[in-house]
């Protein structure tokens, strides 16, 4: 018979009444009525093509096909307890798998998880770059923070105001510092070009010119003095914390969530 076909909700209750030698105890621990294990019981020996119980005037007793299958079944449940155990030992680890933009790890989210790291001296980051692609099952990640303009298919919520501002120092910044992905007309007779928004951020900082960034990048620079805010427009993207609905589900997951929105 193939894994596939396996009868496993029959051979559970077949398990209960085996136990119980009782249909209506059977029932009764797994929530249901008897009649609906006498049903099961019936289905499961016309999968097997056996007879498991016979009703004498002791009560119920198991034939010997049932008695010589019990052992092997009950040892299996075992084997499934045991393998969903494992699975959820990842829901106790304090461990978190994030991956991130280089430039927004630097200038947003490494402040705020070490921040966070302090409310729990057990829990440890493995922090990822995102520039190059994002795979959640290749890298078992946790959750993925992305520039773009929704949460796709996973789950998320977005961070901050969809915005860019222009920022620089001294009277104006004429020289435009551009970036890959910055907007398009910001790029125009562009004196600097730099890696990201966080070195376009760095160089505006330093005195080369001017460049548009998205706003959360630019918050705390512009906090510190280190930037003046010259202008600011709307932008179609956002950061988004992101995962897919299992890594979603997960408490350590929704308490970094819940941490890095308020």
């Amino acid at each position: 018979m193939k894994r596939t076909h396996l009868p496993l909700n029959g051979l559970r209750v077949l398990d209960a009444a085996a136990r119980h030698l009782s249909f209506t105890r059977a029932a009764d621990e797994l929530a249901v009525t008897p009649a609906a294990v006498g049903q099961q019981i019936r289905a499961l020996e016309d999968t097997l093509g056996v007879v498991l119980f016979r009703r004498t005037t002791r009560g119920l007793e198991l034939t010997p096909e049932g008695e010589a299958g019990l052992e092997a079944l009950r040892a299996g449940f075992l084997q499934f307890e045991e393998a969903v155990r494992a699975m959820q030992a990842g829901q106790s680890s304090k461990t978190l798998t994030i991956a991130a933009p280089r430039d927004f790890l630097a200038k947003w989210l490494a402040p705020r998880l070490a921040e966070y790291a302090k409310t729990d001296p057990e829990l440890r980051f493995v922090l990822l770059s995102s520039d190059e692609g994002l795979d959640f099952t290749q890298a078992n990640l946790d959750l993925a923070i992305c520039f773009t303009d929704g949460k796709g298919e996973h789950e998320g919520v977005s961070l901050g105001t969809p915005s860019y501002w222009t920022v620089g120092v001294g009277g104006g910044a004429e020289t435009v510092i551009s970036w890959p992905g910055c907007p398009a007309d910001e790029t125009k007779g562009a004196g600097v070009t730099v890696a990201d928004a966080g070195l376009a951020l760095d160089a505006a900082a330093a005195g080369f010119g001017r460049a548009t960034v998205p706003a959360l990048l630019a918050e705390a620079d512009e906090a510190a003095g280190r930037v003046v805010r010259f202008g600011e427009k709307a932008s179609a993207n956002s950061y988004w914390l992101i995962a897919p609905l299992p890594q979603w589900r997960q408490k350590k997951v929704r308490a970094l969530v819940a941490a890095l929105t308020a």
